[in-house]
């Protein structure tokens, strides 16, 4: 049916190099095991990469993604570049500027997507989920990275999923170690929480 290239940090990663099938043991796999019940014959590609911030694949994203031509593009990352502007010494226009830098990969990525293929783009976005005081310092830059990728998904024609929410909801409902192993990555049960979402989002 067509092709179909996850892009992220460790999230989307989640050891595919380790996996038999390069899809990961997250919501990239669980994503094309669903697409395979319904019997949807999609190639699924994932280029995710632990430790990625925005800049690093803004810097690869013509051999990792443009040049594979593909049908949908989905795209989660920025929680990264988050923990280094929080952990940086150095002032707060300083860091504002760092969100900035990454913002404008981000912009850079959805230009090229934009000008160099037909791919339908999602973005998913970044999330963190503090507990105890831990990550608290986070919230703020991830509100503030969150509004700019959504402004700029929505002057690309592109689809931005809310997750922050949604997945607050969830460890509401569940507890907060249902979700998420540390506060940035995910259980099985947050990983299968992020499939029926992106699933949904793709519109297959």
């Amino acid at each position: 049916m067509g092709l179909i290239v996850f892009l992220g940090d460790s999230i989307t990663d989640a050891g595919r190099k380790e996996s038999s099938n390069q899809l990961g043991f997250g919501y990239v796999n669980i994503f094309s095991e669903t697409l395979k019940d319904q019997n949807q014959d999609w190639t699924i590609i994932n280029r995710g990469v632990e430790g990625y911030v925005t800049e690093h694949i803004a810097q690869t994203l013509h051999g990792e993604c443009i040049s594979l031509h593909p049908d949908y593009v989905s795209i989660l990352v920025g929680i990264n570049d988050i923990g280094f502007i929080v952990g940086a010494e150095a002032s707060e226009q300083d860091k504002l500027y760092m969100l900035e830098d990454s913002i404008r990969a981000y912009h850079e990525m959805l230009f090229d997507l934009s000008r160099e293929t037909n791919a339908k783009v999602i973005i998913l976005e970044p999330f963190i989920f503090p507990k105890d005081g831990k990550y608290e310092d986070w919230v703020p830059w991830q509100k503030k990275m969150s509004k700019n990728i959504k402004k700029l998904a929505r002057n690309y024609g592109a689809f931005f999923i809310p997750l922050q929410e949604p997945m607050n909801a969830k460890i509401r409902e569940m507890g907060f170690e249902a979700i998420t192993t540390d506060g940035i990555h995910l259980t099985e049960t947050g990983q299968r929480m992020l499939a029926q979402i992106v699933k949904e989002s793709f519109c297959l």
